[in-house]
């Protein structure tokens, strides 16, 4: 290929969708949007974990989330690089029920993190120069149309935005490093104490991990994103190179600036993200002067415009694949003629994001999580096993070690997963449920409208007429019932002796644990409705689970999957 053929390549694909020459710098740059683009909300692990927690947590992350997962999808994707990324692996792996179940989670989590980003930028801006309301949403308004015009325009113009701009976010924060560790210890309360405040048990240990592990967890996550445009690369062995790359780029961006920023300010307790709170920017204002302030907030808005612009290729290309397995509105599945994007489901991430920017930032943070891990444990359990179905000839690379290596790498965040479903809050885990929830219910709906895969290839996705779903797909929504029913018993145990909810300790110790909790409810109270929204929830999933099981008894073929 020539230098000359920078620009689009005439091979287009299925829906006029085309093909791009991305460069391993470019993929390099788009993944570090995707998953980094700096180190903003690390300030608020600080007061919540410790300084120590923190940086332990910023080097112990990355080994057992970030880099497995990196490594997972750069096999996947050298393997099977492919529209639609994770949606397809574990399609291939675990069949058209739960290849929808972690395309639609995951999509629906970009959608909500894509809105935080805006909802991010704005609020930097109007905390700098005092918009009000009426300017900060005009700063969220014009991100939202500036870079879904640049989408609209094809991925490689994104990766050239999202390679600008990530060198200015590396830069900034490498000068954050430097001045760091130029004036280590000159800051006041210089301390790297481990927590927030003495642990005095388990329970606390667990608070202290609690307020941090699931920030760690958002910002080392992202590998797999990129895998979604891997049908518009002209080579797409280009993404787990750079997936590979990434990795420790991502570690040092962390790590580097947040030692250096506790080293030389101190503070731990005063860190944050709100005005008159300790962040990245004060490092350099306190000690080279406060033009750098306002260098930073224009380098926090340009931060969060980096990683909104790759993510909305992203979500939208992940809607664009369920779309193009007739699981979802074909409409999505429009390309521009001109551009090959496609463009109905890029708008559809505009529009989502500017309806929701206007929404409170926790309101809409509450199910992502959840969504989040959910469909990154369905990826760590497809590599497990297309590891054993796929030939070893296929691979463009795998991760070295053989299979026990590979299952260690996915059941080691498997678990950091569950973890961090119950220590996130009771508040957080119902919501999370909820959504979890909309997958079988759309699954359901939208598989009987569109057809699903029957309608590509009915001899081997043939349809229970008497269902309108895929052969033995009521045996699974029993089973997806029942793993959720499971976890909630087990949240239901859990959330009270971790949240205290009326002292559930002392009810355990005598015997009458759920004696203790049923006379504590509070059904006026936020506390109580959780509890009472939690129990229900159990109950709805094991009635499910039960319903599901008897009509799959009577519905589905025998000795058929």
């Amino acid at each position: 290929m020539s230098q000359q053929q920078n620009t689009v390549i005439a091979e287009v694909g299925e829906h006029g969708l085309k093909k791009h020459d991305i460069k391993v710098s470019t993929v390099v740059f788009m993944i570090f949007c995707l998953v980094a683009a700096g180190c903003y909300g690390i300030e608020e692990m600080i007061p919540e974990c410790g300084p120590g927690l923190t940086i332990v947590m910023l080097c112990v992350l990355p080994f057992v989330w970030g880099l497995p997962f990196g490594l997972v999808a750069s096999e996947l994707g050298s393997v099977r690089p492919q529209e639609g990324g994770y949606y397809k692996w574990v399609q291939e792996a675990l069949g058209e029920f739960w290849g929808f179940q972690a395309g639609w989670w995951r999509t629906i989590s970009i959608y909500i993190d894509n809105t935080l980003y805006v909802i991010l930028a704005g609020g930097y801006a109007a905390s700098q120069w005092e918009l009000g309301w009426a300017g900060e949403f005009a700063i969220k308004a014009l991100m939202i149309i500036v870079f879904t015009y640049i989408n609209v325009r094809g991925v490689k113009d994104v990766g050239v935005v999202s390679t600008i701009l990530s060198i200015l976010v590396m830069v900034a924060f490498g000068l954050v490093a430097i001045c760091g560790f130029m004036h280590w210890g000159e800051g006041t309360d210089v301390s790297f104490r481990m927590t927030a405040y003495e642990a005095e048990g388990i329970g606390d240990w667990f608070y202290f991990i609690a307020g941090g592990i699931s920030i760690g967890m958002w910002m080392y996550s992202g590998y797999e994103s990129m895998s979604t445009i891997a049908g518009e690369v002209a080579n797409p062995q280009v993404i787990p190179k750079g997936t590979i790359i990434t990795v420790p780029l991502i570690m040092a961006v962390y790590i580097l600036p947040t030692v250096a920023g506790l080293g030389s300010m101190g503070l731990p307790d005063e860190w944050g993200t709100e005005p008159g709170t300790v962040g990245y920017a004060d490092v350099v204002t306190t000690f080279w002067g406060p033009a750098f302030g306002i260098l930073f907030v224009v380098v926090a808005i340009l931060a969060q415009c980096s990683i909104y612009n790759t993510y909305i290729a992203s979500g939208s290309r992940g809607f664009f694949s369920l779309a193009d397995d007739y699981l979802a509105p074909p409409v999505l599945v429009k390309c521009d003629k001109k551009h090959g994007v496609p463009y109905v489901a890029v708008l559809s991430v505009g529009i989502v994001n500017l309806i929701l920017c206007m929404l409170p930032f926790g309101f809409i943070i509450v199910l992502d999580v959840c969504l989040l891990v959910a469909s990154y444990i369905m990826v760590y359990i497809s590599a497990m096993i297309l590891r054993k179905r796929i030939p070893e000839s296929e691979y463009q690379f795998r991760i070295p070690g053989g299979y026990g290596l590979l299952c260690v790498l996915c059941i080691v965040p498997i678990c950091v997963a569950i973890f961090a479903f119950l220590i996130n809050g009771s508040d957080y885990y119902l919501g999370g449920m909820v959504g979890l929830l909309t997958g079988p219910i759309l699954y359901f709906i939208w598989r009987r409208m569109y057809g699903g895969l029957t309608r590509k290839n009915p001899e081997a996705f043939p349809t229970n007429p008497k269902t309108g779903l895929a052969v033995g797909d009521i045996k699974r929504m029993s089973f997806l019932f029942l793993l959720m029913t499971v976890m909630n018993v087990v949240a239901c145990i859990f959330m009270p002796w971790y949240e205290c909810w009326g002292d559930p300790v002392d009810g355990w110790e005598s015997g009458d644990y759920f004696d203790g909790i049923l006379e504590n409810l509070d059904v006026n109270s936020i506390v109580g409705a959780i509890q009472t929204g939690l129990y229900i929830l159990t109950a709805v999933c094991a009635v499910a689970c039960i319903v599901f099981f008897f009509i799959s008894k009577k519905v589905e073929p025998e000795n058929k999957k």
